[in-house]
């Protein structure tokens, strides 16, 4: 089944908006990138973009939506982290989610990323006592967060990319 273009047009100004949201946390990002590619999938009946595009660009948003969890992870580790300083901001990270998300109207990446932060820095500090150290984890955490909002950025393009080109292609 064909869509009519404005459809097209539709779909590809909201995967922009999707775009914007990697860099502005209140805004969706990969992940409505691609509910938007499988809603428009599903309403033209996988004619334009076929399952296994659809396969392909689900692996690529799965990178996309999981790279600013490890790679700020890894940073974190990179400069230094403990093992128990990485669980405790994975664990107030999910805790700031819930909260920010519920409580503040702020949301959940917002929140998530400012419990992961506060987790890494009490959790290092108890551990060493020393601020300087703790200091060079959070910048390892932060490098590998703005790592990870490159590599999600390239993924939305490519993600859009795709879409574009199956749909033109027919």
């Amino acid at each position: 089944m064909s869509l009519p273009t404005w459809a097209f047009w539709v779909a590809l100004g909201a995967m922009i908006i999707g775009l914007f949201g990697v860099f502005v946390p209140i805004l969706p990002d990969v992940v409505f990138i691609w509910f938007v590619i499988l809603i428009y999938a599903i309403a033209e009946g996988f004619a334009t973009i076929d399952p296994l595009t659809f396969i392909v660009l689900t692996f690529i948003g799965a990178l996309g939506f999981s790279a600013e969890f490890w790679m700020s992870q890894a940073g974190a580790k990179v400069s230094g982290a403990s093992t128990w300083s990485i669980l405790a901001g994975i664990l107030l990270g999910a805790v700031g989610a819930v909260i920010g998300l519920i409580f503040f109207g702020i949301g959940a990446v917002p929140g998530a990323f400012l419990g992961a932060l506060i987790g890494l820095i009490l959790a290092e500090w108890y551990q060493r006592r020393d601020w300087r150290k703790t200091l060079k984890v959070v910048a390892g955490w932060l490098a590998g967060y703005l790592a990870s909002v490159a590599v999600q950025l390239s993924i939305g393009i490519w993600m859009i990319l795709i879409f574009v080109w199956q749909v033109l292609r027919g």
